[in-house]
């Protein structure tokens, strides 16, 4: 009959359609427009870039340079009065609900497009159809899907209609910044949302790439997955994608005892990394020593001492700042390895200065071996051991 399309599919199927569909658009979302658009990460072949491009004017109406655009300059103003689409600033429920209004209120900022949407398509198609036109691929999807699936059609369509917006405007930008667990300490509120990347095509994994934003890959622990990066494995196979490589930024040489440029440089380039190990090999440890030897009545102090001593001060809202105090007054071995983390993120954070950075990581070093603090003593000696992966060992 006319009223179930040509393929005729059952409830089960019609399901299976629509979560086929969907996520074609997320990895045009996750591949195309993040990592391909906004960030520069990996290469795509002409035809895959079009064939994206013409997928997103179906599904969603919206311009490669008005995402690109507003993601860059989410990331140039993270969580301060000049984001997007902060819920940091602008408050959760806003950016989880409003998100595609948040969306279409910054891409008509002029400026935003002038000052962020370099290298993007700007050929006949996208001037003389997906600019001028951008409700036509709607309504025509709209057809394909009425043509295909028949009345339950629209029910596909209108799911296709509401998942970008939900979950890319309003759950990655809101809860990617509210909810999940945190890697690294990046300056921003960025957490992943799930370690499985399966549902928004890797972007759960959202304070892994705030961390690395120029990394196709966004998976970085062993049992995290990235279903947007697997794809790209795909598409390299078929060379029609490469991922853009870096050379390791840091490497470990044990042997080395000494402190050069090159150490303080390889220190500074993997600043996140280093800040995990910190948390890993020196805080964790104390705090479970401290309190395994606290009074019951202390004891109780020590329940959050492990995260919010590790945390991204800038992050840190009032009550948790009260509560870091009272930790460090109640403990004066963590008062100092929380002072030695702070004068270690100086390091690359306020001194500019090449010899100053030299001698203010001797410095750094020779004081936690002197603290008689054998976790502070072991993690000097990883310190030691950096280097750049050119540098020959002297």
């Amino acid at each position: 009959m006319w009223y179930e399309g040509f393929l005729s599919p059952s409830l089960w199927e019609a399901a299976l359609a629509t979560l086929l569909l969907t996520h074609i658009t997320i990895l045009s979302v996750t591949i195309y427009l993040h990592r391909y658009s906004a960030h520069n990460a990996l290469e795509l072949h002409p035809v895959l870039q079009h064939i994206f491009r013409f997928w997103l004017w179906l599904t969603t109406g919206m311009r490669t340079l008005e995402w690109t655009a507003i993601h860059r300059k989410h990331h140039a103003f993270c969580e301060t009065d000049h984001d997007p689409h902060s819920p940091v600033r602008k408050g959760l429920r806003k950016v989880l609900w409003q998100g595609a209004e948040l969306y279409r209120q910054e891409a008509e900022n002029q400026e935003t497009l002038q000052r962020f949407g370099q290298r993007t398509p700007d050929d006949w198609i996208e001037r003389k159809l997906y600019t001028p036109y951008t409700k036509a691929g709607i309504a025509f999807m709209l057809v394909i899907d009425l043509l295909l699936f028949g009345i339950i059609g629209i029910t596909i369509w209108a799911v296709q209609m509401l998942w970008i917006p939900f979950f890319a405007a309003g759950v990655i930008n809101g809860l990617g910044h509210h909810s999940g667990y945190r890697n690294f300490e990046c300056k921003d509120a960025a957490r992943n949302l799930f370690p499985i990347g399966l549902l928004i095509g890797g972007e759960e994994l959202h304070n892994n790439h705030h961390t690395f934003p120029n990394s196709p890959k966004l998976s970085v622990r062993k049992w995290e997955f990235d279903i947007g990066w697997l794809w790209i494995r795909f598409f390299s196979f078929l060379n029609l994608a490469h991922a853009r490589t870096v050379n390791p930024l840091a490497k470990m040489d044990f042997e080395k005892d000494h402190i050069d440029y090159d150490t303080v440089m390889a220190i500074i380039n993997n600043r996140f990394q280093i800040m995990a190990q910190y948390k890993k090999m020196v805080i964790a440890p104390m705090v479970r020593d401290e309190k395994s030897r606290a009074c019951a009545q202390t004891k109780r102090l020590f329940n959050s001492a492990r995260q919010l001593l590790a945390r991204e001060s800038s992050l840190l809202i009032p009550g948790h700042k009260e509560r870091v105090q009272s930790i460090l007054d109640t403990s004066q071995v963590l008062n100092t390895i929380y002072k030695k983390k702070n004068d270690l993120q100086a390091i690359w954070n306020t001194i500019k200065d090449k010899n100053e950075r030299i001698d203010a990581l001797i410095k750094w070093c020779q004081e936690s071996e002197e603290s008689g603090i054998k976790h502070l003593q072991d993690f000097s000696k990883l310190l030691k051991s950096h280097t750049l992966p050119n540098a020959s060992a002297i």
